[in-house]
């Protein structure tokens, strides 16, 4: 999948092989499958990623995580960067 096809309107999750390790900044992820590492930058971002599963579309995890609407687009980019990279996958995908 490519990274243009992310779309905040979808439900999305942590692919089954990527672990995630909290750190003081954020996060490490690593993906098993593709052996690639991502950095997650904040706690927030980490709470978006962790929740993802839980809300019906991205755009609902980031306001569970006190992110508004005025704020979102650092948080969408990465995101989509995360989507790119197969960290993220749909919710209904195998």
């Amino acid at each position: 999948m490519a990274g243009s096809d992310f779309d905040p309107a979808l439900s999305w999750r942590l692919h089954p092989q990527v672990a995630v390790r909290p750190e003081p900044f954020g996060a490490l992820l690593y993906h098993f499958g593709t052996r690639k590492l991502s950095f997650l930058k904040n706690r927030t971002i980490l709470a978006v990623v962790n929740s993802l599963s839980e809300h019906p579309d991205a755009r609902s995890a980031l306001r569970a995580a006190g992110v508004d609407e005025p704020d979102e687009a650092p948080y969408l980019h990465a995101l989509s960067v995360l989507v790119t990279s197969n960290m993220l996958i749909p919710k209904d995908s195998q």
